[in-house]
Parts: C-alpha cells; sequence; structure tokens
C-alpha cells in the first residue's frame, strides 16, 4: 500500500488517488470470498512464572513424560458453570480464573422456587408438563396471528427427564405453509422501508422483555430440552447477546462511499434487505439459535419464516410472544412447525430468498444443496469434533476444570462441546483427576439446582451415545469412567446417560470419527506439538480447537497452525460474541457467510453498487469502454 501512495502521489492526479481508492473497496469483496476466517480467543491471566519455555523444550518435557512445571493457579467452576461465566459477558469487568468459584454457580438454587410464580400466557403452556388426556397443541404464527394447524397429524413433544408429553405439535399443511410465506412477502415492502433507527428501537424493547422474562424462558428450555436451568439460562443470554448487537444496525448496514472515482462522477454503494429469510433450528440451543438468526435478519429489512425444533418449539413461541410485544409488525416474523415437509417447502420456495440452517450434517448438506440449486443463499452450521491439546507446562486443576466443564456441559450436546482431548506427552496423571473430577457431577433433572448435567434429548439420542461408547471399548478403547448405567431416582425412565471418559482412543475408531453428541470424553495422546496438530487437522470438522499451555510460543504455533475456524488459548469453548461471527469451517460449515456479526448482516443483505454523475455531459456519441482516464 505505500508503494502505490508513493506512485501515485507522484503522479499528481487526485481522480486517479480517488480510482485506485474505489479498485481497492471493490476488491474486498474478492478478498473475503478466496479466504476464510479464524477467530481466536484467548486468556493468559494468573500465570505466576514468566519463564516461558521454547517449543523445543515442551516437546522433550513430553518426551521424557514428566514436566518441571508446578503452577498454582485456581480451581475453575466444575460442570456448565463455565459455559455461563465464558459466554455470558455481563458489563461487569471480567473477573479472573481464581475468582471464579463453585459456589458462584449454586447463587441460582432459589431459581426453582422464583419460576413456580412465573405467569402463563395463552400459548405458552408448552412451559409444563401436561397431565391432561389432551395437551396443549403448538400453535403457528402467520400474519400476525397465533393460529392453530388443521393438520390432523402431530407429534408429541416430550420432556426428556420425565417422558411427559409436554404438547403436540401439528405437521403445518402445505397451504398453511404459503400462507406463512405469502404473509411475510405482504409485509416486506412495508418493513423494508422502515427507518433503521425505528427498527433498531423495536429491538431495544425486545431485549428489554427477554431480560424481563429470561427464568420463564429458560424454564420452558430445561422442561423440553433437558438441560439445567443455569445451563438454559446462558442459552437464553448468548441469544440476547445477538439482540444487543443488532440494536445497533444503522452503523452495521452502513454503506461506502468514494468521492470522484472520474471527473465529476461518485460512487457509493448500499446495504439492502433480501426479502423473505427462514430459519431451520435444532434442538440443542431452542432460545439462542433462533436469536442468531431472526433478530439479524428483520433489523436488515427482511421478513422471516421460522422453524422451530419439533422437539423443543416452546421457546421459539415464547420469542415471538416477546417480538409482538416489542412492537414488530404483523407478517415481519412467522413461524410454521413441522419436520421434512416444511424443511423442504423452505428449500424450494421460490419466495424465500435466504436461508439459515444449524444442526446434523446429513440435514445440513440437504438443505445446502438443496436450496443452493434453487438460487437461494444458505448459511448452514453443521456437525463438529472439538479438539482441546493439552501441553505438559498446562496448569493441571484449572485445564482438568475446564475439560470437564466443556465436555460434560449439557450433556455434551453443544456443537462446541470439547469432545477429544489430545494429550502431549504422558496422559496417565491428566487421565485419573479428569476421571475422579467428573465422577463427581451430578446427575439429575435440569430444574433440580444441584443438577450439573441433565438428560440427553431422546430415547434415540441415548442409543446411539451407547452404541458408540461399546463401539469404543470393542476397538480396544480403556473405559476410564462408564456412565452407560446411571439411573436418577425418581426419573428411571429418563434419556440420562452419566460422564464417560475413554482413553487409549485412535483415530481410526468409529466413536472417534463420529460426532458423539453426548457426556462422553475421548483421550489420545501425542509425542510433540507438531503430533498433536496434525491429529487435529485430519479431522474433516472445523468448528473449535483449544490449546491449554503457559507457552506464548505454542500457543502462537498453534493458532497460526490449527485448521479450525475458532480458536481457543486457555479458552476451552472459544464461541465468540456478536460482535465478531461464529466462524465454523471445514466439514462444519456449508456457505459463503457465517453467524450473526459482520458476516451475519452481509449474509441478510445485498450490495446494490450507484455511481452518479451530475455535470454537463459531453455532446457527441463514444462507443469506447468508459475509463477514468481523460481523453
Amino acid at each position: 500500500m505505500k508503494v502505490l501512495s508513493n506512485r501515485y502521489t507522484i503522479s499528481g492526479s487526485q481522480g486517479f488517488n480517488d480510482t485506485i481508492r474505489s479498485l481497492i473497496s471493490y476488491a474486498k469483496a474478492r478478498v473475503d470470498f478466496f479466504t476464510h476466517v479464524k477467530t481466536v480467543t484467548q486468556k493468559w491471566d494468573d500465570f505466576p512464572s514468566n519463564d516461558e519455555p521454547t517449543l523445543s523444550e515442551i516437546n522433550q518435557q513430553a518426551r521424557s513424560k514428566h514436566t518441571n512445571f508446578n503452577t498454582t493457579l485456581s480451581h475453575f467452576p466444575l460442570d456448565s458453570a463455565l459455559f455461563t461465566e465464558l459466554l455470558t459477558s455481563q458489563s461487569n469487568p471480567p473477573k479472573t480464573m481464581s475468582q471464579v468459584s463453585l459456589q458462584r454457580v449454586r447463587n441460582l438454587r432459589s431459581l426453582r422456587h422464583q419460576l413456580l410464580a412465573l405467569r402463563k400466557s395463552c400459548y405458552s403452556t408448552a412451559t409444563e408438563p401436561s397431565s391432561s388426556p389432551h395437551p396443549p397443541r403448538v400453535p403457528n404464527l402467520i400474519g400476525g396471528k397465533f393460529v392453530d394447524s388443521h393438520s390432523s397429524e402431530a407429534i408429541d413433544v416430550i420432556n426428556p427427564a420425565t417422558q411427559d408429553v409436554v404438547s403436540r405439535l401439528p405437521l403445518t399443511l402445505d397451504t398453511e405453509f404459503k400462507a406463512a410465506v405469502s404473509a411475510a412477502k405482504n409485509a416486506f415492502p412495508s418493513w423494508k422501508n422502515t427507518p433503521v433507527t425505528t427498527r433498531q428501537r423495536i429491538m431495544f424493547k425486545f431485549q428489554e422483555l427477554i431480560r424481563r422474562d429470561m427464568d420463564k424462558l429458560a424454564h420452558n428450555v430445561t422442561i423440553e430440552q433437558g438441560k439445567t436451568l443455569k445451563d438454559a439460562q446462558g442459552d437464553v443470554f448468548r441469544g440476547l447477546e445477538v439482540v444487543e448487537h443488532v440494536c445497533g444496525m444503522a452503523s452495521l448496514q452502513m454503506g461506502e462511499f468514494s468521492s470522484n472515482v472520474s471527473s465529476g462522477i461518485d460512487t457509493y454503494s448500499i446495504r439492502e434487505p433480501l426479502g423473505v429469510c427462514a430459519g431451520i433450528c435444532p434442538f440443542n440451543f431452542p432460545a439462542m439459535i433462533p436469536l442468531w438468526m431472526f433478530p439479524v435478519a428483520v433489523t436488515c429489512g427482511n421478513t422471516f419464516i421460522l422453524k422451530p425444533s419439533e422437539k423443543d418449539p416452546g421457546a421459539s413461541i415464547l420469542l415471538a410472544e416477546l417480538a409482538m410485544e416489542a412492537g414488530l409488525p404483523d407478517g415481519v416474523l412467522n413461524i410454521v412447525n413441522g419436520t421434512e415437509g416444511v424443511v423442504n417447502g423452505i428449500c424450494d420456495d421460490d419466495d424465500i430468498r435466504a436461508v439459515s440452517f444449524v444442526g446434523s450434517n446429513t440435514a445440513g448438506m440437504h438443505i445446502y444443496a438443496r436450496a443452493s440449486a434453487k438460487g437461494k443463499r444458505v448459511q448452514s452450521n453443521m456437525g463438529a469434533k472439538n479438539h482441546a491439546i493439552v501441553l505438559p507446562d498446562a496448569n493441571e486443576d484449572a485445564t482438568i476444570n475446564a475439560l470437564v466443564a466443556a465436555g460434560f456441559g449439557a450433556a455434551g450436546q453443544r456443537c462446541m462441546a470439547l469432545s477429544t482431548i489430545v494429550f502431549v506427552g504422558d496422559s496417565k496423571k491428566w487421565e485419573n483427576k479428569l476421571a475422579e473430577r467428573a465422577k463427581s457431577l451430578k446427575v439429575n433433572v435440569g430444574t433440580e439446582p444441584d443438577a450439573d448435567l441433565g438428560p440427553v434429548i431422546t430415547k434415540q439420542a441415548k442409543e446411539r451415545i451407547l452404541r458408540l461408547i461399546q463401539s469404543g471399548v470393542g476397538d480396544g478403547a480403556r473405559l476410564l469412567l462408564d456412565g452407560r448405567n446411571i439411573v436418577v431416582p425418581g426419573y428411571e425412565h429418563g434419556n440420562f446417560v452419566g460422564p464417560t471418559l475413554l482413553s487409549d482412543v485412535s483415530t481410526d475408531m468409529e466413536c472417534y470419527k463420529e460426532e458423539i453428541f453426548g457426556p462422553v470424553l475421548l483421550c489420545l495422546q501425542a509425542d510433540s506439538l507438531e503430533e498433536a496438530i496434525s491429529i487435529v487437522n485430519r479431522n474433516k470438522y472445523g468448528n473449535g480447537a483449544s490449546i491449554f499451555t503457559s507457552s506464548g510460543a505454542a500457543a502462537r504455533k498453534f493458532q497460526s497452525d490449527i485448521e479450525a475456524g475458532q480458536v481457543g488459548i486457555n479458552v476451552p469453548i472459544p464461541v465468540p460474541l456478536p460482535f465478531f461471527s461464529f466462524t465454523g469451517s471445514k466439514a462444519s460449515f456449508a456457505g459463503d457467510l457465517n453467524f450473526y456479526g459482520k458476516a451475519g448482516v452481509q449474509f441478510y443483505t445485498q450490495i446494490k453498487t450507484v455511481t452518479q454523475q451530475w455535470k454537463d455531459l459531453p455532446s457527441g456519441v463514444s462507443l469506447a469502454m468508459p475509463t477514468s482516464q481523460k481523453a
């Protein structure tokens, strides 16, 4: 850039300089296309030693099976409290690792009693199990009205801890789906022309209402999905942060301007909404994922069709109620419930311009291929196999607590769960303490205040997890901790799987190749940092990866060489906050533009470039290609 600047300053042509700046701006889109984003989150506080080992020293320590490091970093909190601590960045200054305590997590004990007094709205009956022989039906939202589907086909929404039927979800008819798309299409012209400041104010009110009903939303998530109340609050809060971020849409959606790109000619770009967009949600984050989608889309000026997971739709209904209470006009947000039929309808409908999806690779690639073939934009977040590399110089207590929290929180049902650990050097001292710490976790129904992890989502999910554990044992893995036979008193029919630890795992085992999506940690071993990075990079997934070390040199090498979209350095769950983007890569993501942040705004908008001239036009006709050069 300096060479260009010097060269064209010497030329003395200011107009030509403006043209170069315009060309550089034009090239940004091409640079974005040919590169991918890697997001790094790192933490370096409370390390007592300033003596930083070299990479060769670290590898030598690994080979000799011992380390001389004896740091005294205080404990991370156990269980999913770490997820809440890392992912709910309150406005208070962040605490250091040594200040975080398990007691802070237990302060939510009183929450269960408060929930009993929560008010119910006419369409929030799905927040409680139904003892009635006729459970409530989950409504659709079409054109600003909650309406019951006329479909005679419905599936049960099951509480995974009790097997009670919470509600019944009708399979939306094709005519009803088309009515929702039509409502969104009709609402778009008016909403597109609504000033961005007005759209922002609705989001300001929306986030206020989410805060007001935080406990109610969390309780619904726990009843339908099974995660603990404290983890459910983290689910809602991470979605809330996206709503807060889009309250600044006037700046986020801003275009670019370059004056006098040629004699008397100016060029500027503006970002405009696409039209009707749609989102297809997974079961594991019933509040957060919908809030990743429709607040960004509608604040950009689009209208939206939301399909919640058929396993836990209640949070989406509650959020839609709040959005309408905040002032979102009729038809801007619509909800259609269903399964494959609705998904295929979203992919095929000509009026839907963009599709957001989070879920499995099988469904994600189907949606990406089918919707893309119809000319739609698609962003598809899919499966993961997130690795943590543990170096010999890592602090023992802090690292073990972080691994336990990130591996077993939410019963391992997170796309950013740490499911695989690669120990560099001797892993025996790590494995035994890891098993001991994991064994202390309490498996219980999510509404119990002392629960560390709840059930997995369905009986089928539990059976699959148990099968993959047995597959690992059959392939030669060593079972350090077996959670397959756990029984929770009073909830004997719940889908519970206890923390499970498999050691001596190799990369050719089925349990390693498949995403288990349960409370199972796999332990592998490497002789050096280079070998550990190679193991991670050979895996097809690229959602996230972390390293635990006190070496800046090792951390920098890992950051540079690792092929994952989200990188943690002494941070086990490196999910970026909304002013960045969720930058999964490789087989974990299909599409060009990631979720939320700048990429999310770009996904839900299209660029219009305007070139204008306001001067006396020359006489005569020239058929030559227009350029910035004067004749």
